[in-house]
């Protein structure tokens, strides 16, 4: 049996396997499926410990690496799995959006001295105002114009804040303050209302509340009418237009979405760090959540975490081989997209869609043809 046969009824056989676990989750009954996901949320505020942490990463504070980059990196690639996953558009310049709520943490809690919660909500509304303001002229484009543009508005965004003094320019903006505390609360012997400098454990916690939020937010979309309209623009965006299906306004209101969740991790970030600047808004951190999105399977919010959490961990487990941990990680990618091309945990429908041909924009913003739409050309060549 040849390598390619080997290769290939492995990936089957692991499909099949967790084709039959969502099975079993779709025919349970709602209190088991609840019961589960009060467990998950339980486990998430349990995992900052010392136990723990040193398995996972023994060079670090586990704490702070739970907020960032690995809970930073989740809430940021369920927002861009909206763009690229959902809609099928691909945005490089998501890390505009994070930028965005960033500085909307800083500038608004320094100079007008606004409440936390306050600021959260304004970040998101700026964040998605945003959106839609680069998606109202850009959007009819399609896949590498498209993303050309987004790249070059996720550097516009950078280049303006290291150029204005009046936002701080290369210096950034410090005393960010933190969200407002509230003594005497405690989980697990921790205070988890008490924001300051030295605990990250409270920033963790109000992070994966938002994360829930976040998830049960997008599920809710993605399961109405919306999430289906934008399936069909996945697809293949002329026929569903077509069909019926305004499909610029679907598309508008995903990159809307998508950015006000890059605008709240921002300000929760922000709040966390005291102080930003405009190199923490790096290119390679879009590249990076785009690279989460696509290695854990598109389109699927558990396999979107799962890469982000492989994506973030991974150069942190092997911290201690210095410059080659990038080594390990870079080889580790390229042996998962050679293993898994349609990534960890796909969708049935992005994995049926990628075997097909007919995964319209794609994962990457062009035309994936699939092993069926190969075989079919070859044999029409021959």
């Amino acid at each position: 049996m040849s390598t390619n046969s080997t290769i290939t009824n492995g990936r089957n056989a692991f499909s099949a396997f967790i084709d039959g676990i969502r099975d079993r989750w779709a025919a349970a009954p709602s209190w088991q499926r609840w019961t589960v996901y009060i467990m998950l949320f339980v486990i998430a505020l349990l995992l900052p410990n010392e136990s723990f942490g040193r398995f996972m990463s023994p060079y670090s504070d586990w704490a702070s690496v739970l907020f960032f980059p690995i809970g930073t990196y989740v809430v940021l690639a369920i927002g861009l799995n909206v763009v690229v996953g959902q809609a099928g558009l691909l945005d490089l310049g998501f890390v505009a959006f994070f930028a965005i709520g960033g500085y909307s943490m800083a500038l608004l809690g320094t100079e007008l001295g606004l409440n936390f919660w306050e600021i959260l909500i304004l970040g998101v509304i700026l964040s998605a105002l945003s959106g839609v303001m680069l998606g109202g002229p850009t959007l009819r484009l399609r896949g590498d114009y498209l993303a050309i543009v987004t790249l070059g508005f996720g550097e516009i965004v950078r280049q303006t804040a290291e150029n204005t003094d009046a936002i701080g320019g290369p210096r950034g903006i410090a005393g960010i303050p933190h969200p407002p505390s509230i003594e005497g609360v405690e989980l697990f012997g921790i205070e988890i209302f008490k924001y300051g400098v030295l605990d990250p454990r409270p920033y963790y916690y109000l992070l994966v509340v938002v994360a829930t939020a976040i998830i049960i937010f997008v599920k809710r979309w993605e399961k109405s009418r919306v999430g289906r309209a934008w399936a069909a623009i996945r697809e293949d965006e002329d026929a569903a237009e077509v069909m019926g299906v305004p499909t610029f306004k679907f598309k508008l209101l995903a990159f809307a979405i998508g950015a006000s969740i890059g605008g709240a991790m921002g300000v929760v970030w922000a709040g966390k760090t005291i102080s930003i600047n405009p190199n923490d808004f790096l290119f390679m951190l879009s590249a990076t959540i785009l690279a989460a999105v696509v290695l854990g399977g598109s389109g699927n919010i558990p396999g979107v975490i799962l890469g982000a959490f492989l994506v973030a961990w991974l150069p942190e487990r092997f911290r201690g081989l210095s410059d080659y941990r990038i080594l390990v990680f870079g080889a580790a990618l390229v042996a998962l997209m050679i293993f898994r091309p349609e990534g960890l945990l796909p969708s049935r429908r992005r994995r049926a869609e990628l075997a097909e041909g007919t995964g319209g924009m794609g994962s990457l913003g062009a035309e994936v043809p699939g092993p069926e739409t190969q075989r079919a050309a070859e044999g029409a060549g021959k």
